[in-house]
């Protein structure tokens, strides 16, 4: 069973960028809330899409440059990246709904 994996700005490139199937990233932080309610939304998704898609997490406080990188200016942000290209962003805890619709998305398109 694949759980989200933390990612650092030094291995970015090679776990998210370079990867060979869509990677849903969850930026997030310690000190923050609405990252705390959308986490086991996201360890079910991890789940449920187990072998299609992978899921990161990158610490914003410990990784600024891979925040910077993505313009990443509020957390929770979650990033859809497809073939190296963030193909869909989704800002605040969301419901699943909203989540699963952006990981179909990705899948289809």
């Amino acid at each position: 069973m694949a759980k989200p994996f933390a990612v650092t700005d030094s291995d970015f490139q090679g776990q998210v960028l370079d990867a060979s199937q869509p990677v849903l990233v969850d930026f997030w932080a310690d000190w923050c809330g609405p990252c705390k309610m959308i986490a086991p939304v996201i360890e079910e998704l991890s789940e449920e899409y187990d072998g299609k898609i992978t899921f990161a997490k990158v610490d914003v406080d410990a990784n600024p440059k891979t925040a910077m990188d993505f313009g990443i200016r509020s957390i929770p942000t979650l990033l859809v990246i497809k073939d190296g290209k963030v193909a869909d962003q989704v800002v605040g805890a969301v419901p699943k709904t909203v989540l699963k619709k952006a990981l179909d998305q990705a899948l289809s398109g």
